[in-house]
Protein backbone atom coordinates (compact mmCIF):
# COMPACT_ATOMS: atom_id res chain seq x y z
CA UNK A 1 0.00 0.00 0.00
CA UNK A 2 1.53 3.81 -1.17
CA UNK A 3 1.66 5.85 2.03
CA UNK A 4 -1.75 7.40 2.60
CA UNK A 5 -0.82 10.77 3.92
CA UNK A 6 1.67 13.49 3.73
CA UNK A 7 1.26 15.34 6.83
CA UNK A 8 -0.29 15.41 10.33
CA UNK A 9 -3.19 17.31 9.34
CA UNK A 10 -3.61 14.14 6.80
CA UNK A 11 -3.37 11.28 8.78
CA UNK A 12 -5.44 13.06 11.37
CA UNK A 13 -8.34 13.82 8.95
CA UNK A 14 -7.29 10.06 8.29
CA UNK A 15 -7.81 8.68 11.20
CA UNK A 16 -11.26 10.65 11.85
CA UNK A 17 -12.86 9.69 8.83
CA UNK A 18 -12.22 5.53 8.93
CA UNK A 19 -10.50 4.52 11.77
CA UNK A 20 -11.63 4.31 15.69
CA UNK A 21 -9.18 3.73 18.82
CA UNK A 22 -10.73 -0.54 19.37
CA UNK A 23 -8.62 -1.04 15.46
CA UNK A 24 -5.76 0.79 16.40
CA UNK A 25 -5.71 -1.34 19.31
CA UNK A 26 -5.67 -4.65 17.59
CA UNK A 27 -2.49 -3.55 15.03
CA UNK A 28 -0.56 -2.19 17.93
CA UNK A 29 -0.84 -5.87 19.87
CA UNK A 30 -0.32 -7.44 16.31
CA UNK A 31 3.01 -5.59 16.66
CA UNK A 32 4.05 -6.18 19.94
CA UNK A 33 2.59 -2.94 21.44
CA UNK A 34 0.49 -4.27 23.84
CA UNK A 35 0.23 -1.58 26.81
CA UNK A 36 -0.76 1.47 25.00
CA UNK A 37 -4.14 2.15 26.40
CA UNK A 38 -4.87 4.70 29.02
CA UNK A 39 -6.72 3.26 32.65
CA UNK A 40 -10.38 2.74 31.26
CA UNK A 41 -12.01 4.94 33.60
CA UNK A 42 -10.44 8.03 31.32
CA UNK A 43 -13.51 8.58 29.22
CA UNK A 44 -15.02 11.67 27.07
CA UNK A 45 -17.13 13.90 29.13
CA UNK A 46 -19.91 13.22 25.60
CA UNK A 47 -19.68 10.23 24.04
CA UNK A 48 -19.50 11.42 20.17
CA UNK A 49 -15.97 13.62 21.22
CA UNK A 50 -13.13 12.05 19.22
CA UNK A 51 -9.55 13.78 19.89
CA UNK A 52 -6.03 12.84 17.59
CA UNK A 53 -3.45 14.71 17.70
CA UNK A 54 0.37 14.99 19.22
CA UNK A 55 1.10 14.40 22.94
CA UNK A 56 2.25 18.07 25.00
CA UNK A 57 2.71 16.06 28.55
CA UNK A 58 2.56 17.63 31.66
CA UNK A 59 3.58 16.39 35.00
CA UNK A 60 1.54 17.17 37.83
CA UNK A 61 2.25 16.72 41.68
CA UNK A 62 0.19 17.05 44.87
CA UNK A 63 0.78 19.85 47.11
CA UNK A 64 -0.37 20.18 50.61
CA UNK A 65 -0.65 23.88 51.60
CA UNK A 66 -0.71 27.12 48.98
CA UNK A 67 1.93 26.56 46.72
CA UNK A 68 3.71 30.39 46.61
CA UNK A 69 2.86 30.26 42.54
CA UNK A 70 -0.38 29.34 41.98
CA UNK A 71 -0.86 26.42 39.40
CA UNK A 72 2.67 26.03 39.24
CA UNK A 73 3.95 25.86 35.68
CA UNK A 74 0.16 24.99 34.84
CA UNK A 75 -0.56 28.29 32.96
CA UNK A 76 3.28 28.12 31.25
CA UNK A 77 1.71 24.55 29.68
CA UNK A 78 -1.39 25.75 28.71
CA UNK A 79 -0.04 28.54 26.87
CA UNK A 80 2.76 26.42 24.88
CA UNK A 81 -0.05 24.01 23.63
CA UNK A 82 0.65 24.01 19.53
CA UNK A 83 -1.90 23.20 16.83
CA UNK A 84 -3.03 19.75 17.02
CA UNK A 85 -1.42 19.18 20.37
CA UNK A 86 -3.21 17.66 23.38
CA UNK A 87 -2.82 18.68 26.82
CA UNK A 88 -1.87 15.08 28.31
CA UNK A 89 -1.57 14.94 32.22
CA UNK A 90 -0.81 13.15 34.97
CA UNK A 91 1.08 12.72 38.59
CA UNK A 92 -1.26 13.96 40.83
CA UNK A 93 -3.89 12.07 43.04
CA UNK A 94 -7.65 12.41 42.13
CA UNK A 95 -8.80 14.85 44.37
CA UNK A 96 -9.04 17.86 41.86
CA UNK A 97 -9.90 18.58 39.03
CA UNK A 98 -6.93 19.08 36.29
CA UNK A 99 -8.85 20.72 33.36
CA UNK A 100 -11.91 23.54 33.29
CA UNK A 101 -13.46 25.79 30.73
CA UNK A 102 -10.93 28.55 30.51
CA UNK A 103 -8.18 26.14 29.77
CA UNK A 104 -10.13 24.92 27.25
CA UNK A 105 -10.91 28.38 25.37
CA UNK A 106 -7.86 29.00 25.89
CA UNK A 107 -6.13 25.86 24.35
CA UNK A 108 -9.02 26.07 21.30
CA UNK A 109 -7.56 29.45 20.90
CA UNK A 110 -3.83 27.85 20.17
CA UNK A 111 -5.63 25.28 18.24
CA UNK A 112 -5.46 22.03 20.52
CA UNK A 113 -6.61 19.10 19.75
CA UNK A 114 -7.89 18.17 23.34
CA UNK A 115 -6.84 16.99 26.76
CA UNK A 116 -6.56 14.21 27.93
CA UNK A 117 -6.54 14.21 31.95
CA UNK A 118 -5.53 11.13 34.10
CA UNK A 119 -7.86 12.72 36.65
CA UNK A 120 -11.64 14.84 36.81
CA UNK A 121 -12.33 17.83 35.04
CA UNK A 122 -14.35 20.89 35.81
CA UNK A 123 -16.93 23.51 34.68
CA UNK A 124 -18.19 20.48 32.52
CA UNK A 125 -21.28 22.32 31.08
CA UNK A 126 -19.01 24.82 30.12
CA UNK A 127 -16.52 22.60 28.47
CA UNK A 128 -19.77 20.88 26.49
CA UNK A 129 -20.90 23.98 25.20
CA UNK A 130 -17.88 24.61 23.73
CA UNK A 131 -17.44 20.89 22.10
CA UNK A 132 -13.65 20.82 23.22
CA UNK A 133 -12.78 17.11 23.02
CA UNK A 134 -11.94 16.52 26.74
CA UNK A 135 -11.44 12.91 28.63
CA UNK A 136 -11.07 12.24 31.99
CA UNK A 137 -12.20 10.58 35.26
CA UNK A 138 -15.29 12.30 34.57
CA UNK A 139 -16.46 15.84 36.03
CA UNK A 140 -15.36 17.09 39.58
CA UNK A 141 -15.72 20.63 41.48
CA UNK A 142 -12.50 20.49 43.45
CA UNK A 143 -10.24 23.09 42.64
CA UNK A 144 -6.79 22.41 41.93
CA UNK A 145 -5.18 25.69 43.24
CA UNK A 146 -4.66 24.75 46.99
CA UNK A 147 -3.97 21.25 45.87
CA UNK A 148 -2.11 20.37 43.05
CA UNK A 149 0.43 22.32 40.91
CA UNK A 150 2.30 21.22 37.14
CA UNK A 151 6.08 20.79 38.08
CA UNK A 152 7.12 19.73 34.58
CA UNK A 153 6.10 19.87 30.64
CA UNK A 154 7.01 18.44 27.45
CA UNK A 155 8.78 15.75 29.89
CA UNK A 156 8.40 11.94 29.24
CA UNK A 157 5.20 10.49 31.98
CA UNK A 158 3.78 7.34 32.39
CA UNK A 159 0.13 6.28 33.07
CA UNK A 160 -0.30 3.18 34.86
CA UNK A 161 2.43 1.68 32.53
CA UNK A 162 2.05 3.22 29.88
CA UNK A 163 5.18 5.61 28.52
CA UNK A 164 3.91 8.72 26.98
CA UNK A 165 6.87 11.30 25.24
CA UNK A 166 5.77 14.34 23.20
CA UNK A 167 5.16 14.08 19.69
CA UNK A 168 3.71 10.31 20.47
CA UNK A 169 -0.07 10.25 18.56
CA UNK A 170 -3.10 10.80 21.35
CA UNK A 171 -6.22 8.69 19.96
CA UNK A 172 -9.24 9.19 21.81
CA UNK A 173 -12.99 8.14 21.42
CA UNK A 174 -15.52 6.53 23.27
CA UNK A 175 -14.20 3.43 23.55
CA UNK A 176 -11.20 4.85 25.43
CA UNK A 177 -7.63 6.05 24.74
CA UNK A 178 -4.46 5.17 22.90
CA UNK A 179 -1.20 6.21 22.79
CA UNK A 180 0.61 5.48 19.61
CA UNK A 181 4.66 5.92 19.76
CA UNK A 182 5.81 8.25 16.77
CA UNK A 183 8.48 5.68 16.14
CA UNK A 184 6.10 3.14 15.39
CA UNK A 185 3.42 5.50 13.81
CA UNK A 186 3.57 4.78 9.96
CA UNK A 187 3.08 1.06 10.52
CA UNK A 188 0.47 1.26 13.01
CA UNK A 189 -1.52 3.71 10.99
CA UNK A 190 -1.10 2.00 7.69
CA UNK A 191 -2.07 -1.90 9.24
CA UNK A 192 -4.94 -0.11 10.87
CA UNK A 193 -6.49 1.54 7.89
CA UNK A 194 -5.95 -2.12 6.21
CA UNK A 195 -7.64 -3.50 8.75
CA UNK A 196 -10.54 -1.27 9.18
CA UNK A 197 -11.14 -1.93 5.75
CA UNK A 198 -11.14 -5.06 6.00
CA UNK A 199 -13.73 -5.06 8.65
CA UNK A 200 -15.92 -3.40 5.92
CA UNK A 201 -15.78 -6.47 3.97
CA UNK A 202 -16.50 -8.72 7.20
CA UNK A 203 -19.36 -6.92 7.56
CA UNK A 204 -20.66 -6.96 4.38
CA UNK A 205 -20.42 -10.70 3.96
CA UNK A 206 -22.15 -11.46 7.30
CA UNK A 207 -25.01 -9.55 6.53
CA UNK A 208 -25.15 -11.32 3.13
CA UNK A 209 -25.17 -14.14 5.35
CA UNK A 210 -21.78 -15.83 5.39
CA UNK A 211 -21.63 -17.60 9.08
CA UNK A 212 -18.51 -15.72 11.71
CA UNK A 213 -16.87 -19.02 11.36
CA UNK A 214 -16.39 -19.10 7.54
CA UNK A 215 -16.16 -14.95 7.51
CA UNK A 216 -13.19 -15.73 10.01
CA UNK A 217 -11.20 -18.17 7.77
CA UNK A 218 -11.84 -16.07 4.62
CA UNK A 219 -10.64 -12.50 6.04
CA UNK A 220 -8.57 -13.74 9.29
CA UNK A 221 -10.68 -10.85 10.94
CA UNK A 222 -13.20 -10.65 13.53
Amino acid sequence: MSRLWNDDSELFALCREELFTAVVGDVMDKIGLRRQFLPPQIRPLAPEMVTIGRAMTVLEADCFDEPKKPFGLMLEALDDLKQDEIYVCTGGSPRYALWGELMSTRAMKLGSAGAVLNGYARDTHGILDLKFPTFSYGPYAQDQGPRGQVIDFRCPIEMEGVTIETGDVVFGDIDGVCVIPKAGEEEVFRLAVEKARGEKKVRTAIEDGMSAADAFAKFGIM
